[in-house]
C-alpha cells in the first residue's frame, strides 16, 4: 500500500509529532530533556525551521514549526533524532533504534487553526496529568498575563478530535477551503472528509474533553 502524501509547504505552519518505539520513553531524566532541546534549536537553525511550540512528553514529542524550504522538516526531525539516539545509546549503555517509524506531520492554517494547534501543543502535558499548568518563563507581567489567558486549561471540544484526525491521517488542519487547496497542491486528496468549524474569536476557543493519559496525540 502507498504511503499517503506528505503535506508540507514552505511557509506554512506545520504539526510534527515523533513517538518512542512501542510507545515507549524516549526521555529518562531531566537532563535527556535538556540534550533534546539543545539540539532541537540548532537543527531548526540549521534547516531554516522556525519553533513556535513544542511539548516533550515522556514517550513522545510535539512540534509546530514553520518552514522555509520543502525539505526542512524532515531534514530538522533526522538531525535532531540521530543526535539525541546517538546521546541516549550512549549515556545508558543501549543499542538500537529509539523511535518508531514515520513521523506524523499535518499542515495547519494560518490564524485561528494556529493558535489552536499551539494550544493544543503546549497543553498535551496538562490534559495528560503531567503538571497543572504551562510553564512561562520569567518576561514582563503584562506579557505572561495575556499570554497565559491564550492558554488556559480548556480547548474547545471539537478542535481536540479536529487536530488528531488531520494527524492520524497527514491531512491539512483547516477550513474545507484550505484542505482542499493543499491537497490539491501536493496532489493528493482528502483521505477522511470532515466536519466544518465555525470560525470562532481565540477568547471563545476553550473547553477539552478531559483525557488523562500521556500517551493520545
Amino acid at each position: 500500500m502507498p504511503r499517503r502524501h506528505r503535506i508540507q509547504l514552505p511557509g506554512l505552519p506545520l504539526h510534527l509529532v515523533q513517538r518512542g518505539v512501542n510507545r515507549e520513553p524516549c526521555f529518562f531524566a531531566e537532563e535527556d530533556y535538556h540534550c533534546y532541546l539543545h539540539w532541537l534549536k540548532k537543527s531548526a537553525a540549521d534547516y531554516h525551521c522556525a519553533l513556535h511550540a513544542y511539548v516533550l512528553m515522556t514517550n513522545h514529542v510535539h512540534l509546530l514549526v514553520t518552514p522555509e524550504t520543502p525539505e526542512g522538516p524532515s531534514r530538522l526531525m533526522q538531525s535532531v533524532g540521530r543526535r539525541y539516539v546517538q546521546y541516549i545509546n550512549r549515556t545508558y549503555k543501549r543499542t538500537g533504534t529509539l523511535w518508531e517509524g514515520r513521523i506524523k506531520s499535518s499542515v495547519v492554517q494560518e490564524a485561528h487553526y494556529f493558535l489552536l494547534c499551539s494550544r493544543y501543543i503546549e497543553l498535551n502535558s496538562v490534559r495528560a496529568g503531567m503538571v497543572a499548568d504551562v510553564a512561562l518563563g520569567a518576561s514582563g507581567q503584562d506579557r505572561i498575563a495575556h499570554y497565559r489567558s491564550l492558554f488556559r486549561p480548556q480547548l474547545d471540544k471539537e478542535a481536540l478530535p479536529d487536530i488528531r484526525l488531520a494527524l492520524s491521517h497527514g491531512q491539512p488542519l483547516g477550513d474545507s477551503r484550505f484542505r482542499e487547496a493543499q491537497c490539491k497542491a501536493v496532489g493528493g486528496r482528502q483521505t477522511q472528509a470532515r466536519r466544518g468549524r465555525p470560525t470562532k474569536s481565540i477568547s471563545d476557543a476553550i473547553g477539552i474533553d478531559g483525557e488523562q493519559t500521556g500517551f493520545g496525540f
